[in-house]
């Protein structure tokens, strides 16, 4: 489909009738597949988890299943031959998309947005894939599918970019997720529904009125419905107890922990699971998995902000923690849901969310203020005790305005003195195996650090942090022609820039985050050098070959 195509049907055109109906079954493939999942995964017949978890059965299921069974203990029966002729693997669309190595920056950006975009078209059956009724942008690389906290910040590049198109299908889909399923899933996958992800469905309501795709009022019911989700269960708590994402302090007041519904290992990454599990002799297998789950939930998957032991996953606590950028992010959900509330003429449900928002910010400052580290810090509900580990997080109370103008003084200047690396921000002071943890920084990051210090009138470091994200993506650019996931930020120095490693799975291209924010930040600043020199230098390198 041609690039005019595809902002046809974002913009309204008509779209197969498959897209527009949820599956009726949403079994997940671990479910579906059985021991023959448990197989596949645990003899690695892929070398990716995931690889098996999206692939497309060619017939019924239960047809392959029985086919399994019957010839498992066959002699000389080959696993990887069995899936090979029962699965397709899943590849992305075919594209034409080469890169210019003379183009710049935003141009390349821009360039990309049709190549990420997926589209409404024939769902294959008995596939983990969650149908969605218009476009929507994927990451890149591994990811093909839509994923929730990412989509926020791919959103801020495509309004730079004038892709109100996309971002009116991308307001329809998350629309169309909470409508069918009750929340907005991790990503549009089976085996995904048991999560969310950091809630950013209110921020986005304000980003689509904003550049006029739509009035914000339009999605209070969505607004509501999700809020239900993350509180659900509340009203039966008494101080020390938890229900799924809701803990209730020893004061009585309720904040919020990352949660999923299942304790068994990720399907996509079942494998890894099952062996962190195995190191961790003395808690029970499902607590553990839970926890990973729950990790994958927050988006920082993983990161020594999970770990008792910095070196050590299977020491990860997640639902221990009362974090502090989820608590941020449903202040954010309630103060909008009391002015769309307002504008509609309910005062009282407006007055009852402005309390909501207005408890929740001072829950937060008894419990994850920290005045000797003058910053927000994750609250150990479990201990009874604030969590001594720095982390980026600490911005998100600016982000949404929460932080008081002392708290933000102060918390700006810790960012400052711990947390600034020579390519950016990190995202915690502990070095570890985990790709959430130094080297690397990621763009969500960057961007909720510099706008929430924007918003407190912290413009020198808000704009220092700027210009060393740019300076290193730029960099990076400028030599290998491309944006990657994550970035290395141990130098400033161009000519040794690097893409960030760490984690579970190889650093990946696209990237559909990177992109956003990189975008939005050249729009802010197009007096920074990666506005101009990158064609210059891609034409100067090429002249030199």
């Amino acid at each position: 489909m041609t690039a005019t195509a595809q902002r046809s049907l974002a913009a309204g055109g008509k779209t197969p009738d498959v897209a527009h109906c949820a599956p009726s079954d949403v079994l997940t493939p671990a479910d579906r597949y059985q021991q023959l999942f448990v197989d596949v995964q645990t003899q690695r017949i892929f070398s990716d988890s995931k690889t098996f978890v999206d692939c497309v059965p060619q017939r019924a299921p239960e047809e392959i299943l029985r086919r399994y069974r019957d010839d498992v203990a066959t002699p000389g029966f080959d696993l990887a031959r069995f899936v090979a002729s029962n699965f397709t693997l899943e590849r992305p669309p075919a594209s034409h998309y080469v890169s210019d190595p003379g183009q710049g920056l935003v141009d390349h950006i821009d360039g990309l947005w049709d190549v990420l975009t997926r589209l409404p078209e024939a769902h294959p059956a008995y596939s983990s894939l969650l149908p969605l009724p218009r476009p929507y942008v994927v990451p890149g690389g591994r990811f093909h599918e839509l994923y929730y906290w990412d989509s926020y910040f791919t959103m801020l590049g495509l309004a730079c970019s004038g892709r109100q198109d996309l971002l009116r299908s991308m307001a329809d889909n998350f629309s169309f997720l909470i409508d069918t399923y009750g929340h907005i899933p991790n990503g549009n996958r089976t085996y995904y529904l048991s999560r969310s992800q950091p809630p950013m469905y209110g921020l986005m309501v304000a980003l689509f009125e904003s550049h006029g795709v739509a009035r914000a009022l339009r999605y209070l019911p969505h607004l509501r419905r999700e809020y239900d989700f993350w509180m659900d269960g509340e009203a039966s708590l008494a101080p020390g107890d938890v229900c799924r994402h809701v803990v209730c302090m020893p004061d009585g007041s309720r904040l919020n922990r990352y949660w999923d519904e299942r304790d068994t290992p990720r399907e996509e990454g079942y494998l890894e699971d099952v062996n962190t599990a195995r190191h961790a002799p003395n808690r029970p297998a499902g607590e553990v998995y839970r926890d990973l789950r729950a990790g994958a939930a927050s988006g920082w998957d993983f990161s020594s902000r999970w770990l008792d032991d910095v070196n050590d996953l299977a020491s990860i606590r997640t639902t221990a923690f009362v974090p502090v950028d989820l608590n941020s992010f449903l202040f954010a959900s309630e103060m909008q849901i009391a002015t769309l509330s307002e504008a509609s003429g309910d005062a009282d449900a407006a007055q009852v969310f402005a309390a909501r928002a207005q408890a929740r910010r001072e829950a937060m400052t008894r419990y994850l203020w920290c005045d000797e580290e003058g910053a927000f810090l994750d609250y150990d509900w479990q201990r009874g005790e604030s969590r001594p580990r720095l982390s980026a997080a600490l911005a998100t109370p600016l982000f949404v305005g929460l932080a008081s103008h002392e708290q933000a003084r102060r918390s700006a200047q810790t960012i400052a003195d711990r947390l600034v690396a020579p390519g950016g921000l990190r995202t915690t002071q502990a070095s570890s195996l985990q790709q959430w943890d130094p080297p690397n920084g990621w763009a969500p990051l960057q961007w909720i650090a510099i706008h929430g210090l924007r918003q407190y009138g912290e413009h020198r470091i808000a704009n220092d942090i700027a210009h060393r994200w740019l300076s290193t993506v730029s960099a990076l650019y400028a030599r290998e022609n491309k944006l990657v996931e994550k970035y290395s930020l141990h130098t400033s120095d161009a000519m040794c820039a690097s893409g960030g490693g760490g984690g579970e799975y190889p650093l990946q291209d696209g990237f559909g985050w990177t992109n956003g924010v990189v975008r939005r930040l050249l729009c802010d600043h197009p007096e920074h050098h990666a506005n101009q020199v990158m064609a210059q230098g891609r034409a100067s390198g090429r002249a030199r070959r």
